[in-house]
C-alpha cells in the first residue's frame, strides 16, 4: 500500500461537524494542494523510484520509457490531426497518464486479457498494436484495427487479447469480469485487467461485478484510473467517498491506492495483484491516481480547471521524471534519449502517411461484423 501523504492523496471526509449529507458536496480544506508538501512528495516519489530502477533489468526500463514516449508522441500527432479534420467522432486522449498504461501492462504475460474504456490509444499501442493500425482506426480507414469502423473509442485486437476500447462508461467492467470466469473455469492461470475511470465507479455494473469477483474467486483486476475529474466535474463534487480504493472494502477485496505518475510505483502494485490472481484466483481493485493534462475530449476547452493546478500536476511528468531518473542512475544518456524520441517520431509521421494513403470502407462493410451468421443482401 503507498504510504503518500500530500493532502489531495488523502481519503475526503466531511467536515467536523456537519452532516454526512451536508458534507459530501462542500469544500474540504484537505482537499486543497500545499506546494511545499506537494514538492516535498515530489522529492520522496522521485528517491523511492530510484531505488525501484536499481531492481530491474535495463531492457524493461527503457521499453518502458519508449512506450511512454510513443504514447505521448502519438496523441500529441493524433490532436493535431484531429484540429485538420482528419480525426472525427469522439477523440479522448492519453497525455498525462502514460505511467499507467505503461507500469501496469508491463507486469503481464502475453496471454492475459485487457479491457479499457474509450481513453484507449495508449493501452492499445503498448500491447503491442501497431502505431500505423491504431491512427488508421482513428482517421476511420480500412487499415485500421476495426476497418476504419470503430474509432477511437473502439480499438481492439483479439490475437493480442486486447478486447477494447468500450464507450459506455462502465460498460466494460461485468464483460471482463466475464473474462475472468471464463479463464478459471478452463483452468488456466490468466489474469484479467479491466480499466475505467473513477466515474465508472459510481455504475451499478462496477458493485455487481466486483461482488460477483470476490464471492466466485474471479482473477480480475479492476484498475481505476483515477484522473480526479468525470468529463468535466471534480470526482469531489460527485462522490461521498473520493478514496476509491475504499470502495473495495464493502466485498472483502483487496486493494491498493497508487501513485499513477510513478510507472514503477504502478508496475509493482500490479505485479502484486497479478501474483494474486494466478496463485489465488483472487480479484484486485487498484485505484491509480492520475492526471490528465488535456481536457476530457478534444472538444473539451477545459475551463473548470485552472492554469495553475495543471501547471502543479505537470510538474510530475511521468514521462520527465522516468527519464532524469534513468539518467541519473546510469540506465541512458542524453543521446539515447534522443535515438528514443528519433524513433518514435519516425514511428507516428509513418502511422499517419499509412492513415492517409489507407482507403475508406467499402460501402459493403455496413454488413459485416454485425451478425454471428452475414446478411445476406438481397
Amino acid at each position: 500500500m503507498s504510504d503518500l501523504k500530500v493532502t489531495p492523496m488523502r481519503p475526503r471526509t466531511p467536515s467536523e461537524g456537519a452532516s454526512a449529507g451536508a458534507g459530501v458536496a462542500e469544500t474540504d480544506e484537505r482537499d486543497r494542494i500545499n506546494p511545499a508538501e506537494l514538492r516535498e512528495e515530489h522529492q520522496q516519489r522521485q528517491h523511492e523510484q530510484r531505488k525501484q530502477i536499481e531492481e530491474i533489468d535495463r531492457e524493461t526500463l527503457l521499453r518502458m520509457l519508449y512506450h511512454m514516449v510513443l504514447i505521448r508522441r502519438f496523441e500529441e500527432k493524433a490532436a493535431e490531426a484531429y484540429t485538420l479534420g482528419k480525426i472525427g467522432g469522439f477523440c479522448h486522449l492519453y497525455i498525462g497518464q502514460e505511467a499507467v498504461a505503461v507500469g501496469t501492462l508491463s507486469a503481464l504475460r502475453p496471454d492475459d486479457y485487457v479491457f479499457t474504456s474509450y481513453r484507449d490509444h495508449g493501452h492499445a499501442l503498448v500491447m503491442g498494436m501497431s502505431p500505423d493500425e491504431v491512427m488508421a482506426e482513428l482517421f476511420g480507414r480500412a487499415g485500421g484495427c476495426s476497418a476504419g469502423k470503430g474509432g477511437s473509442m473502439h480499438l481492439f485486437d483479439a490475437d493480442k487479447h486486447f478486447l477494447g476500447g468500450h464507450g459506455i462508461v462502465g460498460g466494460q467492467i461485468p464483460l471482463a469480469t466475464g473474462v475472468a470466469f471464463a479463464t478459471k473455469y478452463r483452468g488456466t492461470d490468466q489474469a484479467t485487467l479491466c480499466f475505467f475511470g473513477e466515474a465508472a465507479v459510481n455504475q451499478g455494473a462496477f458493485h455487481e461485478s466486483l461482488n460477483m469477483a470476490q464471492l466466485w474467486k474471479l482473477p480480475c483486476i479492476y484498475i481505476c484510473e483515477n484522473n480526479q475529474y468525470g468529463m468535466g466535474t471534480s470526482l469531489k463534487r460527485a462522490m461521498s467517498i473520493s478514496d476509491v480504493s475504499q470502495k473495495s472494502v464493502g466485498y472483502g477485496m483487496a486493494s491498493e491506492f497508487v501513485d499513477g505518475m510513478d510507472v514503477l510505483a504502478v508496475r509493482a502494485a500490479t505485479e502484486r495483484a497479478v501474483e494474486r490472481a494466478r496463485t489465488e484466483h483472487l480479484p484486485s481493485l487498484l485505484e491509480i491516481r492520475t492526471y490528465r493534462f488535456m481536457g476530457h475530449s478534444m472538444s473539451d476547452p477545459g475551463h473548470y480547471r485552472t492554469r495553475a493546478e495543471i501547471e502543479q500536476h505537470q510538474e510530475r511528468d511521468p514521462i520527465k521524471v522516468f527519464g532524469d531518473n534513468l539518467r541519473e542512475k546510469g540506465v541512458l544518456d542524453d543521446e539515447g534519449l534522443k535515438a528514443i524520441e528519433a524513433r518514435v517520431r519516425e514511428e507516428v509521421e509513418r502511422s499517419v502517411k499509412f492513415a492517409d494513403a489507407s482507403p475508406e470502407p467499402a460501402p459493403e462493410e455496413l454488413f459485416t461484423d454485425i451478425y454471428a451468421t452475414p446478411i445476406k443482401r438481397q
